[in-house]
């Protein structure tokens, strides 16, 4: 048995940091797994929800909610280390192998504080960090997938919450700085689900100031 670990949505402007976790014998993984970047919607949820319906597989989830994420004393590689640590430690056992894609530019560094922030949660395990990881090892290509798809449910909570379309949440999405825009002129404020220090969140509150400046 094999534990894999990966997040999705570290970069987003609005909604949560997801990771998954995956412990299997990687011969019960199904097949057809790669980086959740690689797949269709459609295919990662057929995925996920064959991992999740093997009895042998257990499969967890943790998020990192925006307030979190904006507070003052948190960095995103440390995000990154506690959600993958809360992820494992659902489903790991005392000396299993943990392979996890590192969210630091130093794989060992990132794999040190994994296996520590484990091992307070009462789980001693050996872990392995690779950048890319998710391309390599299949259990961590499956962790991928989890995470994606848990990332892309809570997403599609958030839309429902609104009355215009959230899209995917990252800053490259026109959907997204159009649903920002329009919830600050609306509202003064920024909506409950944007990470408030990213600077798309930051652009919209100027811009909306700006705008009321030149009305007055």
């Amino acid at each position: 048995m094999v534990v894999g670990a990966d997040e999705a949505g570290k970069g987003p402007a609005l909604g949560p940091l997801v990771a998954g976790a995956v412990r299997a014998d990687p011969t019960d993984l199904p097949a057809g797994l790669a980086d959740s970047k690689e797949l269709t919607a459609t295919r990662r949820e057929e995925l996920a929800a064959e991992l999740r319906d093997h009895p042998e597989i257990a499969v967890a989830t943790a998020a990192i909610e925006p307030a979190r994420i904006d507070a003052p004393d948190t960095d995103m590689n440390g995000l990154g280390v506690a959600a993958q640590a809360e992820a494992i430690a659902a489903v790991a056992e005392s000396g299993d192998d943990v392979l996890a894609d590192a969210a630091d530019t130093d794989e060992g560094r990132f794999g040190r504080r994994l296996r520590d922030a484990v091992a307070e949660a009462g789980t001693a395990v050996d872990v392995t960090a690779e950048h890319g990881a998710d391309e390599t090892h299949v259990i961590v290509s499956a962790a991928s997938v989890v995470a994606k798809v848990e990332r892309d449910r809570r997403m599609a909570e958030i839309d429902g919450e609104y009355d215009h379309e959230v899209g995917s949440g990252y800053p490259s999405d026109p959907t997204t700085r159009a649903f920002l825009a329009g919830y600050v002129e609306d509202h003064g404020e920024l909506p409950a689900c944007a990470r408030a220090t990213w600077s798309t969140c930051e652009d919209a509150l100027a811009a909306a100031e700006q705008s009321g400046l030149t009305d007055f």
